[in-house]
């Protein structure tokens, strides 16, 4: 009762209703973008929650989470061009929906099935979070460093389909997280006499760097997108034996939507493309896939809107982000002085129950939000690219700057446009960078500490129980990272000769 308490307060007592219809609707429109994801919709409005309060702010972002998803089917079906990379699955059937004169069904198959993910994501990580944070209050300064061990591991390993890029990617986010003041002796180091960089490089200048930044620079290069037609695409809402076709694809994608996001690092575009192929599997009719299933539209959605919430459940027990939009809620959390992790439920419960009935009225603007905005959606994708790239560029320089006025902070963002751009050029994983810069406080503090209480004597990370159960764990998810990569390797080589 206590926490129904809380979550009705935290909403109705402040902006956190508003900000939830409002993020939806910036969401939706990131979404329809080609290119622009959730977690560069997300970034591009992180500058500007720093002035707010805490939950208004997270609530914000989250909902921007939760409308980007549903927003990237949008020109996956009217224009074969996925919005979003989790959308790309919803593509296949959802364009051949559109040619067969279909486009309003399958948008509304699509909003539908985002809502039955939502909602079944939101129960999961309320059922499953705050236990799991329970577990971790016991955490002592050698459990929370191979705690940052694992979250590195576990993002460096299954980031990119690269270990040793997604290594190299976690080591420069390490040497990021070094610029600033020493955590224990006090001394300034790699500031290079530089004022501004004494409080260290703030995570969110990297994340809208990386993300935002970057992204700009590729789409420059890049051909435009085709453009929509208005005609013929009036949403319309499934009917009752649609609904009955519908049940099995979505109950696929909760089990595989929940799996997939709370396992860091998989994310909405594997658990889609899982989705997609394990409804045709288990379906009635899967001589439909491929040319206008119902089925292969449902089951894609639904999961990548599950991951929308279950993703979100290592990052409010642990502080591990299992994906590039937790990341960047995590850099919400930070900027407000909050770090997720269990110690959270302790301080500020209140953020954590604002959060959950912000997500619940998420995922009911989104359907409110949905029935009217397919219009300017389409209206928004045809507009000339230049256009759309200099708003975003606008908007990230005006937010950034709008943190602490420092014109500092606008160069250290735009350099970390292009390394990020460097990084894409080589097919580096943004993640394990991000985790690095964010997790590099965790790490090296804890570790030091450590050693200062065992005299220097690195055999305490073995002596605690929970310290040495989770650097087995990573461990073995680095054997099984090295394994799938010389596996696939190996398959590659057998099908070039």
């Amino acid at each position: 009762m206590n926490a129904l308490s809380l979550a009705w307060t935290a909403t109705t007592g402040g902006w956190a209703i508003p900000a939830a219809f409002a993020g939806v609707i910036w969401g939706i429109f990131g979404g329809a973008l080609p290119g622009i994801s959730p977690s560069i919709a997300m970034a591009l409005l992180l500058p500007f929650t720093y002035g707010i309060d805490p939950i208004t702010a997270i609530v914000l972002l989250a909902s921007v989470y939760v409308g980007a998803e549903y927003g990237g089917s949008i020109p996956a079906i009217l224009i074969r061009t996925p919005g979003t990379n989790s959308a790309m699955a919803t593509t296949i059937d959802g364009f051949e929906m559109n040619r067969q004169g279909r486009a309003g069904e399958a948008l509304g198959i699509s909003l539908m099935s985002g809502l039955v993910g939502g909602l079944f994501g939101l129960v999961v990580l309320v059922l499953f979070t705050e236990p799991l944070a329970r577990v971790a209050l016991a955490f002592t300064p050698p459990a929370y460093f191979s705690l940052g061990i694992l979250g590195l591991s576990v993002v460096a390993g299954l980031s990119g389909g690269s270990l040793v890029k997604g290594m190299i990617a976690a080591i420069v986010g390490l040497m990021i997280a070094t610029v600033g003041t020493d955590p224990v002796s006090g001394v300034s180091r790699f500031t290079f006499g530089e004022p501004d960089l004494l409080g260290g490089i703030r995570p969110i200048l990297i994340m809208v760097g990386l993300f935002a930044v970057s992204e700009v620079m590729l789409q420059v290069n890049e051909p435009d997108w085709a453009k929509a037609s208005i005609r013929d695409t009036r949403l319309k809402m499934p009917s009752w034996p649609v609904w009955k076709r519908m049940a099995r694809p979505h109950a696929i994608g909760s089990v595989i939507g929940t799996i997939e996001g709370v396992t860091p690092g998989a994310g909405g575009t594997i658990a889609a493309f899982m989705s997609y192929n394990e409804a045709k599997r288990w379906s009635r009719h899967p001589e439909e896939f491929g040319h206008g299933s119902i089925e292969g539209v449902a089951a894609p959605e639904c999961a990548n809107n599950v991951v929308t919430a279950t993703a979100l459940v290592p990052l409010l027990s642990l502080g591990i982000p299992g994906s590039n939009s937790a990341a960047v809620l995590l850099g919400g959390f930070l900027i407000h002085g909050l770090q997720p992790g269990p110690m959270l439920f302790v301080k500020n419960p209140e953020v954590v129950y604002g959060l959950y009935a912000g997500l619940l009225v998420a995922n009911i603007a989104m359907v409110l939000i949905g029935l009217v905005i397919l219009t300017p959606c389409i209206w928004l994708v045809n507009r000339p690219k230049p256009y759309l790239l200099s708003f975003i560029l606008a908007l990230v320089v005006s937010g950034v700057y709008s943190i602490e006025q420092s014109f500092f902070d606008v160069g250290i963002t735009l350099v970390a446009g292009a390394l990020g751009y460097a990084m894409r050029w080589l097919g580096m994983p943004f993640l394990p960078m991000v985790l690095g810069v964010v997790l590099g406080y965790l790490v090296e503090s804890n570790y030091r500490r450590s050693l200062v209480i065992a005299n220097g004597d690195h055999i305490i990370f073995l002596q605690d129980t929970v310290s040495l159960a989770l650097l087995a764990c990573a461990l073995l998810l680095m054997g099984v990272s090295v394994y799938r990569e010389m596996k696939a390797k190996n398959v590659s080589e057998k099908a070039a000769q």
